[in-house]
């Protein structure tokens, strides 16, 4: 019964309305007897508390009632698009209700007093009283309706919330699960090149280093923010992959403060910048390709030289798109990229757990 389980209680009212419906009677009850009742011919305080109890006893089947029906109505009528009808059909059960008590319950008890006692106790009937009390009783359940309301569009926005969340997971899984491919192409492409051009050795030396890579973006690959400490390994393990290709064609200047290590940034990130940029420049012994990394105002900046290939280099385009598609999905701060036509630049947030959007911050698996 949903008025002595707790469970059912919080689930159909929408809160433990326990302690309400006991304070709520009592005052109710109250009210109706002097309302009611001639208090003056009911001289004695035992004649009082006789009648009382009769008024609390209807009082209490009143609310009862009323309840019942509210949860009925509830049940009928659970969307929001119905709350007019339920509260029109709750409005005329109160008015109804309250008329019954009003005119039985207030009868029944003065007849029973003056059977007893042979008193003279009269029952008052008028608007005077029959409205007051249809709006206290209005008012009870009014308090019902608002804290219902309440709890319902909390639940209403948290399910929102929760929906969100599953489609920004879904987004960002996909965006995650394309990098990773992206970056086993293009390294499987540099192995086709070691091995037509060195020996089986380095081929092998350049296979083991994959294989650490690819076990780092495995284990780092549910997350949406990873430290730059995390991030710079992996990025020097990439490098290092490169350096088997490019020689000291290929070079990396790192000035990243030891008190920066903390910080996040989108996993991956800072690998694709270098990617990216020795996909589209040349890198020879003639035009050495430099990169430098640095911290500059709250951004990572992945800067190099333009120095175009002649021949174009076919672009699957996933590397920024897919850093800016992440970084806007997670938080507010967004990717800077800057061509000047002499150097590209690419700065990117530095962020903290409490950056990420209030929707997605618990969108890590």
């Amino acid at each position: 019964m949903p008025l002595l389980n707790k469970q059912k209680r919080i689930h159909y009212i929408g809160f433990n309305d326990f302690w309400y419906t006991i304070f709520g009677i009592l005052a109710l009850a109250f009210i109706n007897h002097y309302l009611f009742n001639n208090a003056v011919e009911l001289v004695t305080i035992k004649l009082q508390l006789i009648a009382w109890s009769v008024t609390l006893f209807f009082t209490t089947s009143h609310w009862i009632i009323l309840r019942l029906l509210l949860i009925f109505l509830r049940k009928k009528y659970p969307d929001f698009k119905d709350d007019k009808k339920r509260i029109s059909l709750l409005i005329l059960a109160i008015i109804g209700s309250v008329a019954f008590v009003h005119f039985f319950a207030g009868w029944l008890s003065s007849s029973f007093v003056n059977f007893l006692f042979d008193v003279h106790a009269r029952h008052i009937t008028s608007l005077k009283v029959l409205i007051p009390i249809t709006i206290i009783t209005a008012m009870i359940m009014a308090i019902y309706e608002i804290i219902y309301s309440h709890v319902r569009l909390e639940k209403s926005i948290r399910e929102e919330e929760q929906a969100k969340q599953v489609m920004i997971q879904a987004q960002l899984d996909t965006l995650r699960n394309q990098a990773q491919p992206h970056f086993l192409f293009n390294s499987l492409n540099t192995l086709r090149d070691i091995i037509e051009q060195d020996p089986r050795e380095e081929a092998t030396d350049f296979v083991d280093n994959l294989s650490n890579v690819y076990r780092f973006i495995l284990e780092s690959g549910s997350t949406n923010l990873i430290a730059i400490e995390k991030e710079l390994k992996f990025a020097k393990a990439y490098v290092s992959i490169q350096s088997e290709r490019f020689g000291d064609n290929l070079q990396l200047h790192w000035n990243i403060p030891e008190d920066q290590l903390t910080a996040m940034i989108v996993p991956m990130s800072l690998q694709l910048l270098i990617e990216n940029a020795i996909k589209h420049n040349i890198v020879s012994r003639a035009e050495p390709l430099i990169i430098t990394v640095t911290i500059i105002d709250d951004y990572l900046v992945v800067r190099n030289k333009i120095q175009a290939k002649s021949t174009k280099v076919h672009s699957t385009k996933i590397g920024l798109k897919n850093i800016e598609q992440r970084y806007a999905l997670i938080s507010n701060k967004l990717p800077i990229i800057e061509n000047d036509g002499i150097y590209f630049t690419v700065s990117l947030p530095l962020l903290k757990s409490s950056d990420q959007k209030k929707n997605y911050a618990n969108t890590n698996h």
